[in-house]
């Protein structure tokens, strides 16, 4: 029988353990690490798992939102206040699922795209042109925030025709429609 950690450490992924006294040990160099070594690990791309000591629980995504606010909380944040607003929004919400696609799909491909600027860049040097072509590259992750808006209105008033067109559909029904007043 394979064991989590057996197949993790078949994969290649790092296990790192959180105690509860909120220590992190990574198994792999057999020491005690920070969240800084841990954000040490991400930004060079290394697989890893932070799991619960005690119960092998995945705490990877509640250390990697640690890391964040971390970021968030020390210098030039990244996300706007308006935006983290709508974000905590979107839980619960009938759209949740596919706004997380949406965001994981946008910054791929913001990802991508830096990574063939600085492929042009070593090529060729950086050039006025591919900076202008850079730039216009990023022009629809820039207006992501306008899209989001117009899909919610969009939402919105999908919502509205059908409820407006709901009592035609059920006419045979003895349902009363509320006046506008009652509302």
């Amino acid at each position: 029988m394979v064991t989590k950690r057996q197949s993790a450490k078949s994969a290649g992924v790092r296990i790192i353990k959180k105690y509860p006294n909120r220590r992190l040990y990574d198994t792999q160099t057999s020491t005690y690490v920070t969240l800084s070594d841990v954000k040490g690990l991400v930004l060079a791309h290394d697989d890893f798992k932070v799991l619960d000591a005690k119960t092998e629980e995945d705490l990877t995504r509640a250390i990697l939102l640690q890391i964040i606010l971390e970021e968030e909380a020390g210098g030039v944040p990244l996300f706007t206040t308006p935006m983290l607003s709508q974000m905590i929004r979107f839980y619960g919400h009938s759209m949740q699922g596919m706004v997380g696609g949406m965001l994981e799909k946008n910054i791929q491909s913001f990802i991508d795209m830096q990574s063939q600027f600085a492929e042009q860049s070593k090529q060729g040097g950086a050039t006025p042109e591919s900076w202008a072509q850079f730039m216009n590259m990023q022009n629809p992750m820039m207006q992501m925030g306008n899209y989001i808006e117009q899909s919610k209105n969009l939402f919105t008033q999908m919502q509205e025709k059908m409820k407006d067109q709901t009592p035609n559909v059920f006419t045979g029904f003895p349902f009363t429609t509320p006046n506008k007043s009652d509302k």
